[in-house]
C-alpha cells in the first residue's frame, strides 16, 4: 500500500521525464518517449531505447530502477528480460520502459506498433 501512494504523488509524466534523463546520462541510444494513454489502459506511456551491448543494457536498465528508488523511493513493479538482456522491459504502471539491444529493437519495432501514439521525446539518434 506504501508504494501505490509513493506512487501517486508523482504523475506518469515525472515518472518519465526521469527515466529518460537516466537513459540519457548512461547514454542509451535512440531513446523515444511514445504516449499511449488515448490508446489503451496498459500503460500512459512508453520509454523506448536501446544499448550498445548486454553488459550496456543491463547498466541503463539498473540507472532507471536506482534513479526511480532513490528520487521517488519508488520500485519497479515488473523486470523481464534481464539475464538475457536483449529486451528488458521495466514496468512502472503508467509508464513501462523498453530497454533493447538494437537487434531486437529493429525487430520488433514497438515505434511502428504504436505508431498512433503521440510521441513526446525523440533524444538525437546518434545519443
Amino acid at each position: 500500500m506504501e508504494e501505490k501512494a509513493r506512487m501517486a504523488e508523482h504523475t506518469s509524466a515525472e515518472l518519465k521525464a526521469l527515466a529518460i534523463e537516466a537513459l540519457e546520462d548512461k547514454k542509451a541510444k535512440d531513446v523515444v518517449a511514445i504516449d499511449i494513454d488515448n490508446l489503451t489502459v496498459l500503460a500512459d506511456s512508453f520509454v523506448i531505447c536501446n544499448g550498445t551491448s548486454t553488459t550496456h543494457i543491463k547498466a541503463l536498465a539498473d540507472s532507471v530502477e536506482k534513479t526511480l528508488l532513490d528520487a521517488f523511493g519508488i520500485a519497479v513493479k515488473r523486470r523481464e528480460g534481464y539475464n538475457s538482456a536483449r529486451w528488458i522491459l521495466l514496468d512502472y504502471g503508467d509508464v513501462i520502459v523498453h530497454v533493447f539491444h538494437e537487434k531486437d529493437r529493429r525487430f520488433y519495432d514497438l515505434e511502428r506498433l504504436w505508431s498512433d501514439g503521440v510521441v513526446t521525446y525523440k533524444g538525437r539518434p546518434d545519443s
